[in-house]
């Protein structure tokens, strides 16, 4: 998360808030400062310290219209209640809530089978607070699946420069080194080719992206493996792929059902992806799943009382709400393969309808179709002077759309781009929306005289 630093206390503020807050006592809410440095003296009453807060979110941008984000921004209202009625429940305590154990262990075995693990019988798996901390597991795993090899060197993780940041702080903190491939060309990802010429017997891995966020396209996984087999032929070094599926491993199973990258590759070990994102539930649930339970060393497994016996967990987190895993469930019920198959098409459907509008409008040129993940990435053509990409999204918040602009990495940070998420309730009628506003704003920017100076990225993954 974020860290914040202390600020010194702020001058006295003249109190007041909406008089009519204070109930049966305006001159109450009159006089009210809203604390931030130290907590005020006394209660308030609920609704009036309810009011107070939201009157303060207010100035939050719209969820819905944010297209930066890959986080779920909307579900069913039996889902919002179903989530409500359990979020008191600590999942950790699976003596005491065992269904919700009982949940979890279902929607591990759901995702093994859309992502074709050989056994069902071997699988293992687990739910985490997203696909950051299912990284970490799985990187961790990773790591000491490598050190028993009695190998002496210095591990080291080969991995696309386009990699979600996670990924980098695994390696700082667990002492890895990160063997980032940089961006080449019209290359924006990961290659079979790139990958092998940086491993080596120290290589506790490869990662894999199944939906880049930088672009939204898919890294060749099936190649990758591949190339790994023929390395490990010549050099005896058997390298595990993990694939990071945060948003793709949502995508794939319903869309590219012939797409070959999951555990139909023998050299898979992982994957990992967001419930939070295509998985279609509120922020925060992820899950890990290795292929059998010789991909987890069982020394990273710890054992809890769980109904008298034993219950296997691996974590980063101890104390979660269950809230995130029954939603989850809730929509795996809710969906089944049609279902899913059917909100996943009516995303990819939106955003290459998006994508062929901003094409057709002449001045810009597209990176990507949202023909993989519904995401796709474009940026101003050569011959346009008079604005840039970060112009194009300052105006587009003006009306409430966050649409980020940002830089490539290392080796294309001459390219700037513009990306656009479509998620589960982003229709067609909201990107017709979008395009008017889109059009109505480039007049006023080809009548600049060259982009503006302030380029802040509003890059997030």
């Amino acid at each position: 998360m974020v860290l914040h630093q202390g600020k010194p206390a702020h001058p006295a503020r003249r109190g007041g808030t909406n008089p009519l807050y204070g109930g049966a006592n305006p001159a109450e809410a009159a006089q009210l400062v809203p604390p931030r440095d130290k907590l005020g003296d006394d209660p308030l009453a609920p609704d009036t310290a309810y009011q107070l807060v939201r009157d303060e979110l207010m100035l939050d941008g719209n969820a819905r219209l944010n297209l930066a984000t890959f986080v779920t921004t909307w579900m069913e209202p039996q889902a919002r209640v179903l989530m409500a009625e359990c979020v008191d429940k600590n999942m950790i305590d699976k003596d005491e809530y065992p269904q919700t154990a009982e949940l979890e262990r279902r929607c591990v075995n759901i995702l093994a089978d859309l992502w074709h693990v050989p056994d069902v019988t071997d699988v293992i798996g687990c739910s985490t607070t997203g696909s950051s901390e299912a990284c970490m597991l799985a990187g961790m795993a990773l790591k000491r699946r490598w050190s028993k090899l009695g190998r002496t060197g210095r591990p080291n993780l080969v991995m696309g420069v386009n990699v979600q940041v996670c990924w980098e702080k695994f390696c700082e903190y667990w002492e890895v080194e990160p063997r980032l491939v940089p961006m080449d060309g019209d290359r924006y990802h990961l290659s079979a080719e790139e990958a092998v010429a940086r491993c080596d017997e120290n290589t506790i891995g490869v990662v894999a992206i199944l939906g880049s966020t930088f672009d939204g396209s898919y890294e060749p996984v099936a190649e990758i493996t591949a190339a790994l087999d023929e390395l490990a032929a010549r050099t005896g070094w058997d390298i595990p792929v993990h694939v990071d599926g945060a948003s793709g491993a949502m995508i794939a199973p319903f869309l590219d059902p012939d797409l070959v990258w999951d555990f139909r590759l023998p050299r898979v070990a992982s994957i990992n992806t967001s419930g939070h994102k295509y998985g279609l539930v509120y922020p925060g649930v992820g899950w890990v799943v290795w292929r059998n339970k010789a991909a987890l060393p069982s020394e990273l497994v710890f054992n809890v009382n769980y109904l008298g016996g034993d219950m296997p967990t691996f974590a980063l987190n101890f104390s979660r709400p269950g809230a995130e895993v029954a939603a989850q469930y809730y929509t795996f019920v809710r969906l089944g393969r049609e279902g899913f198959r059917a909100v996943q098409q009516a995303s990819r459907d939106v955003a290459t309808y998006l994508a062929e509008g901003i094409e057709a409008l002449g001045q810009f040129e597209l990176l990507t179709r949202g023909d993989q993940l519904p995401v796709f990435a474009f940026t101003t053509k050569k011959s346009v002077t008079a604005f840039d990409v970060f112009d194009v999204s300052r105006r587009l918040r003006e009306r409430g759309w966050l649409v980020p602009a940002y830089t490539f990495p290392e080796n294309r940070t001459d390219l700037a781009v513009l990306r656009i998420v479509v998620r589960n309730g982003f229709t067609h009628d909201l990107a017709d929306l979008l395009l008017a506003d889109l059009t109505r704003v480039l007049p006023e920017l080809e009548a600049q005289s060259g982009p503006s100076k302030n380029q802040v990225s509003s890059f997030h993954h």
